[in-house]
């Protein structure tokens, strides 16, 4: 009984309640964030990066059918949010966690296949070209993964991207080890290196500059999920890189009812495949969400996986508006809504459990994640 109180608890989320005000601000609200500790790690064999890169994933499982799943017990949220770590030099760890609720305010979170369609009508995508935009917030935190994917910088040395872009579910893909995150960067056509450029030559396109990845970690309800219908709920990797890549990031945050969204909206971008050396702005509504994902019809194409997405709102403490992360591009669903095949993309929130684990990755330390 105790153990599932302490479920119900983790399953709770913001402690704001919408004000009616006309002059109302869409604010962050301010969530009761677990601790999430590693409790034991184990060695495990080497993979052997035999899976095929997918740069998307799709489910027949929608909204109704992650609404109406039981809910997890504690031991298997525990489960679902341990990890592996994938190294450099392709050594292999699996980290066992506890969730812990501080007295002091600190509680948390609570088949059918066809043809690929992601475009809804009239596409509504942008690509974004120049460098005062490409290399400008918010476009210069998307970087692309050598897999195929795209990636969002969240820390000084840290990518959030799509679990299912370096492992299947079953074993990590092709690429994995020497896993590579490139950043847009200009090239001159006096072919002169480096951002100091002091002449009037001005860049005509974009290359990829690659930094190597350290270590991955992918949280175990993906790898035992297998992208079925509770894999999908944790379709989620951190990257961290050999080095810093000295940009702006975008911090993550916890994702909020799709009620208190700016015109209930998301924004996300992407390297979009069928728009090579693009980098693809998109914004559309929410059509529904479950308490682990976000349904909607933005326009996108394989490639885009891993895309951060955001909003932008106002942080009440620091008196400024403030873009974070709040959920993770997957990939595409088909859903039979009442007989009727329904398309939708779908997005992985970041719940208050998956924050305080995502931090944690981050920051190492748990009381620099007490507030989502």
């Amino acid at each position: 009984m105790a153990a599932l109180s302490t479920l119900i608890l983790l399953l709770c989320a913001a402690k704001d309640v919408m004000p009616s005000s006309p002059h109302w601000k869409p604010t962050w609200p301010s969530y009761r964030v677990p601790v999430i500790l590693p409790q034991s790690t184990l060695n495990l064999d080497k993979p052997q990066f035999d899976a095929e890169a997918r740069l998307e994933v799709v489910s027949p499982c929608g909204p109704a059918c992650h609404k109406s799943s039981p809910l997890p017990t504690y031991e298997e949220v525990k489960n679902y949010l341990s990890y592996e770590t994938l190294y450099a030099n392709g050594s292999l760890t699996e980290t066992e966690v506890g969730i812990y609720i501080l007295s002091n305010g600190g509680d948390g979170a609570r088949g059918r296949s066809r043809t690929k369609r992601q475009i809804y009508g009239y596409d509504s995508r942008f690509s974004i070209f120049g460098k005062d935009f490409l290399l400008n917030y918010p476009f210069s935190t998307s970087v692309k993964l050598s897999t195929g994917c795209t990636g969002t910088l969240v820390a000084e040395k840290h990518v959030l991207t799509a679990a299912h872009c370096i492992h299947d579910g079953k074993s990590y893909v092709k690429g994995a080890q020497k896993l590579r995150v490139g950043f847009l960067k200009p090239k001159h056509k006096d072919g002169s290196k480096g951002s100091n450029i002091t002449n009037s030559a001005m860049p005509e396109k974009m290359k990829f500059q690659w930094i190597r990845v350290k270590r991955t970690h992918v949280p175990k309800g993906w790898i035992k999920g297998n992208a079925n219908d509770i894999g999908m709920d944790y379709d989620y990797a951190l990257l961290e890189l050999k080095k810093p890549h000295k940009r702006k990031f975008m911090k993550i945050g916890v994702s909020p009812p799709a009620r208190h969204l700016p015109g209930g909206r998301i924004h996300f971008s992407g390297y979009d495949n069928d728009r090579p050396g693009n980098l693809v702005y998109r914004f559309c509504d929410v059509k529904d969400e479950t308490y682990d994902l976000l349904y909607q019809q933005c326009d996108a194409q394989p490639g885009a996986s891993g895309s951060g997405v955001y909003v932008r709102m106002w942080k009440r403490q620091n008196h400024k508006w403030e873009r974070k992360i709040i959920g993770i591009f997957s990939g595409h669903q088909w859903v039979d809504m009442n007989g009727t095949p329904q398309d939708f993309n779908v997005a992985v929130r970041i719940t208050p459990l998956k924050y305080a684990q995502i931090c944690y990755w981050i920051k190492g330390n748990y009381l620099d994640c007490r507030e989502g």
